[in-house]
């Protein structure tokens, strides 16, 4: 695939197909990944992959906690404020998957379900989980974590395969480290979920909106 195709290409799938993604198939996305740039060469990710009765117990379980209404305990702090354009960029996403499922917005039973429904990760059969050491500084690590994430997307994509990236995943931290064995001294960051994506699904298909570069990029001549 070419790679701007590719770029261009790529979107968060939130509905994905039952069919199971081999683990070769996997295994070939991971050993691509590893040619991401890190820090110093330092590599610092670990990755746990969830598939099968541990992942279906994780969905459960955190559909169960999520219900009762526990409070999230992620190992990393989940954004709680946004400067007023990055809040507004936010609001329209909403705005627009809303629309896209035919939910208006002051029917919040409608909105809590869909909500909750992210806890299941739209049904992909495969949970990748992006771990650190936490004797790490975290502000350089996670950019490692980032540009490797972005490659893990951009290799499934390849393949004809769908990725969702989810803090929705790691909101219950420890949940994941009894269910896939993680370490006390890891943190959990972010979940990658992987799938063959369900195209008749509106919220796979809606236009995604960005801003023009020349409202980023900053010349300096």
């Amino acid at each position: 695939m070419e790679l701007r195709a590719a770029i261009r290409g790529r979107r968060s799938i939130r509905k994905f197909k039952p069919d199971t993604v081999p683990r070769e198939v996997v295994a070939e996305i991971m050993a691509e990944a590893r040619w991401s740039p890190s820090w110093g060469n330092t590599q610092p990710w670990e990755f746990y992959v969830l598939t099968g009765r541990p992942l279906a117990e994780f969905k459960r379980r955190n559909y169960e906690k999520s219900l009762r209404g526990d409070l999230p305990e992620p190992d990393v702090p989940m954004p709680e404020q946004w400067p007023a354009a990055l809040k507004g960029r936010y609001g329209e996403l909403g705005r627009i998957v809303l629309e896209t499922l035919g939910i208006p917005r002051e029917d919040k039973e409608a909105r809590n379900r869909y909500y909750l429904g992210m806890t299941g990760l739209f049904d992909a059969p495969c949970l990748l989980v992006a771990c650190l050491p936490r004797e790490l500084r975290m502000e350089y690590a996670m950019l490692d974590i980032g540009l490797i994430t972005q490659t893990i997307c951009l290799a499934a994509y390849d393949r004809g395969l769908g990725s969702c990236i989810m803090a929705a995943a790691v909101v219950y931290a420890d949940l994941l480290r009894e269910i896939a064995g993680i370490p006390a001294d890891r943190r959990t960051v972010l979940g990658i979920v992987l799938g063959y994506p369900d195209e008749d699904y509106p919220l796979n298909h809606f236009p995604r909106p960005r801003v023009p570069e020349r409202d980023f990029t900053h010349w300096v001549e």
